[in-house]
């Protein structure tokens, strides 16, 4: 049962797609085809726990276990109910169910969870009498319902917990950034460790604490309190604990993670969060604002940050903070790569260096970009007459 190999599908955000595959493929994943923010894949039962723990770009890892064409509610139903829901579930069992719909077919993805639970109901009353409840909070089998035009997949959820939500997190500023979102920034830059690192607008510490888990290739799975599959039927604890306790491949970290943000209560929220994911002593943090840098952390590096957008955290000069952005980043961190995410072109446009390289991403519901500036110790084209 665990070696042999089955489909599953890993889901993430718009534009970290190719980083998530090629997670996937150092974990010895088979067969991938990569869509829009999702990645499918083959593996065995090793690779779906594996998968759970290591990824740092998934937000959830499914296993489709059914696929059917339908036009309607009832022929739905009679599929669903047509499965042998024994080898999945019992009548004590708990179960919930997430529809999603894309389909002209059908408008409302509520009824068709409804009529999925139906099925699973009625099957189970006709055998046996009794029916298995629904549990939304935590069941023991979550099961995602998926219908693109005609076709359904059901899929059971092998993660419950969105995997963004890592446990480390013990407190909050006023607009996080995502833990999905903010590794894969860090490893679109290629960056894993191998020099001193600063984000000077840190916030709650969500870059701090993943670019620290980068570089001591620290599994991200491996705070949190529990994973979906842990309740399934074929679970297996032994092969489990295995990966889940297998450090062999943490690296030591040479190098110092820097953080600073102009609000003292930030500086403190990111402490508390460092501390619970246990990586304070590879990180130093203080209040300063970033126009207040006169010099960098370390003579070599790589920056990378979220500045305010103006959307949910408003300072009382955008223009201003990107103008100084630009300022700070020309006369203070030559010779570093500079990776900047932000939502408006005006606040680009205020840095007034030309970037190297733009990657679309998605920040809540903002289309955002990811631009990267080299800083050049020099003008440019005086470097490249050397």
């Amino acid at each position: 049962m665990n070696s042999r190999n089955f489909a599953m599908i890993a889901k993430t955000m718009a534009g970290l797609e190719d980083v998530l595959a090629e997670e996937l493929i150092s974990l010895g994943a088979n067969n991938l085809e990569i869509g829009t923010r999702m990645v499918a894949f083959e593996g065995d039962l090793a690779l779906l726990y594996k998968a759970n723990i290591h990824c740092r770009t998934a937000l959830r890892i499914l296993r489709p276990v059914y696929e059917f064409k339908a036009k309607n509610a009832d022929e739905i139903y009679k599929k669903v109910k047509a499965m042998n829901w024994f080898e999945h579930l019992s009548e004590d069992s708990t179960f919930a169910i997430d529809a999603v719909t894309f389909s002209d077919y059908f408008t409302h993805s509520k009824f068709v969870a409804y009529r999925v639970k139906d099925a699973i109901a009625d099957y189970f009353m006709q055998k046996t009498g009794k029916r298995p409840s629904v549990d939304v909070k935590n069941p023991d089998l979550l099961i995602n319902f998926h219908i693109a035009h005609d076709k359904c997949t059901l899929s059971f959820d092998s993660s419950g917990e969105s995997l963004h939500k890592r446990g480390y997190r013990v407190a909050q500023t006023e607009a996080p950034l995502n833990e999905v979102l903010a590794a894969g920034m860090i490893l679109k830059t290629g960056w894993r460790g191998e020099s001193d690192f600063i984000d000077p607008m840190c916030g709650s510490g969500t870059l701090l604490i993943e670019a620290a888990m980068i570089a001591m290739n620290v599994p991200p799975g491996i705070y949190r309190q529990n994973f979906a599959f842990e309740k399934w039927k074929n679970f297996n604890r032994d092969l489990f604990e295995t990966i889940y306790n297998d450090d062999s491949g943490e690296r030591e970290f040479k190098h110092k993670i820097y953080g600073s943000d102009i609000l003292p209560e930030a500086i403190d929220i990111a402490s508390k969060n460092i501390k619970s994911a246990g990586v304070e002593k590879y990180i130093e943090l203080k209040v300063m604002p970033f126009e207040n840098y006169t010099e960098a952390p370390a003579e070599k590096g790589i920056f990378v940050t979220n500045p305010p957008y103006g959307e949910r955290i408003k300072p009382e000069d955008l223009s201003g903070l990107y103008e100084k952005i630009g300022e700070r980043l020309k006369h203070v961190f030559m010779g570093y790569s500079a990776w900047i995410l932000s939502y408006k072109k005006e606040c680009f446009d205020k840095i007034g260096l030309k970037p190297s390289k733009k990657i679309q991403l998605v920040n809540g519901s903002l289309q955002c970009e990811f631009r990267r500036y080299d800083i050049f110790a020099g003008k440019r084209n005086e470097r490249q007459k050397k």
